[in-house]
């Protein structure tokens, strides 16, 4: 028996990054008994919602998923299926490494940041009033009240939920992942001068847990300084720490610092299980075409075979995906040096594995 894993292939491109990434992780020799299954819009018309009750529970029994990508409507329809997971499954650490890579056009070079985002708090708990709403009449008239602060009478709001419990397994989550992956400093990134009872509870909160970890040099930066200082000198910078909020829009930032969201990876952890995934859209457009690169997804079999304590056979794929890259022969179109050829979805997927099993 293999390690039980479910796949869910996602819908758009999913299900041909879902391919390419299978091919490689099966050729590390790493035995995965998949349990495969599908959401978002193309099993609505079947279950009635992108996210069926089957998916979330096979999570729930293997402990450990990987999943393309699945779209969700800009403005209206359901919200995320990804946040819908990680809601469900109180997966409240978002792991998003950035590492360069050569061959990838950017203009950054030696890129090796880490962020940890919480992901289950702040303006994305979902607490918000519509405008025009019985809710949100109630709610600016209560506010107002309670703050001595006038709302406009024409406002939608949101609430922004940052507590010490959230702020402390989030910030003991990056300590613990810095200790046990030899990173050297974790800095906790927030808006503290004015945000000053939340991202001032984080920031206070980041400042004792960090007394538990001698070993780890700890810092932290206001959001737009951090913004800033990325952009100018990211080489004194290691693991970040964020609120919801923030990390989004920094991890997103690192991504492009790496090339864009087609190299990047990412993890969501729970406190026993995880779902790996690719950050970038489902690309409908592309669907079918096997001309969309796999690499996003593959790194984050990287991340799930570290998770499964298969250390050499993910650094095996790290390497395979890294040589492949480099050379720029069998890469897709976004991938390959100018004037140079490209090759399909699953053809690079196949010269990654085939370096993988050498």
């Amino acid at each position: 028996m293999g390690y039980p894993v479910t796949l869910i292939r996602g819908d758009g491109i999913g299900p041909e990054v879902a391919q390419a990434t299978q091919t490689v992780l099966n050729a590390t020799g790493v035995a995965i008994e998949w349990h495969v299954v599908d959401a978002g819009v193309d099993v609505m018309e079947t279950f009635g919602t992108p996210l069926p009750d089957h998916v979330l529970e096979a999570i729930r029994q293997t402990k450990a998923a990987i999943k393309g990508p699945i779209t969700t409507p800009v403005g209206s329809g359901f919200r995320s299926v990804n946040v819908a997971i990680r809601k469900e499954l109180d997966l409240y650490a978002n792991l998003r490494p950035a590492r360069s890579l050569v061959g990838v056009k950017s203009a950054f070079r030696d890129v090796d940041l880490v962020i940890v985002r919480e992901n289950t708090e702040d303006l994305y708990a979902g607490i918000e009033f519509a405008l025009h709403s019985s809710e949100v009449a109630e709610a600016r008239t209560f506010l107002s009240k309670l703050s001595g602060k006038q709302i406009r009478g024409d406002a939608a709001l949101g609430v922004k939920p940052i507590s010490d419990f959230g702020s402390r397994r989030i910030v003991t989550f990056a300590f613990d992942y810095a200790r046990a992956n030899h990173r050297h400093k974790v800095t906790a990134v927030h808006k503290a001068n004015i945000m000053k009872f939340t991202d001032g509870l984080f920031l206070e909160v980041a400042r004792d847990v960090a007394r538990d970890y001698p070993d780890i040099e700890f810092e932290d930066r206001i959001v737009d300084n951090m913004c800033m200082q990325l952009m100018q000198k990211p080489e004194l910078y290691d693991v970040l720490v964020l609120p919801n909020l923030y990390g989004d829009i920094v991890s997103d930032l690192c991504a492009g610092m790496i090339g864009g969201l087609g190299v990047a990876p990412g993890a969501n952890f729970g406190t026993d299980c995880a779902v790996f995934e690719a950050i970038h859209g489902s690309a409908p457009k592309y669907a079918g075409q096997n001309r969309v690169n796999p690499t996003a997804l593959i790194l984050s079999g990287v991340m799930l075979l570290q998770y499964l304590g298969e250390a050499e056979a993910a650094d095996r794929v790290q390497r395979a995906v890294a040589a492949v890259i480099a050379e720029g022969t069998r890469v897709t179109y976004d991938l390959a040096p100018t004037g140079g050829t490209s090759v399909g979805t699953q053809e690079m997927a196949a010269a990654i594995a085939e370096k993988v099993a050498a």
